[in-house]
């Protein structure tokens, strides 16, 4: 399986969008930052997970969209 995410950075209050076959791992990877795991996708193709990704950070109305449905969570 492979992963999107999305982080929060708790110590910089920023957000950081991904993606891996190791979700656990790369979570390990992010610790310096203080992150916290907000919002995951799984996909069976790395492909996919990669063409999410790209959208993600491409395009603007796509985050914004992600974003306003983890508004709570964002919160928090």
């Amino acid at each position: 399986m492979y992963y999107v995410y999305f982080l929060r950075a708790t110590s910089k209050n920023s957000t950081y969008i991904g993606y891996t076959s190791d979700l656990e791992r790369r979570l390990k990877e992010h610790t310096d930052k203080g992150p916290e795991l907000v919002y995951y996708e799984a996909y069976k193709s790395e492909k996919d997970a990669r063409n999410r990704e790209k959208m993600l950070k491409q395009r603007g109305q796509a985050i914004r969209w992600l974003k306003s449905r983890l508004e709570n969570s964002l919160a928090e």
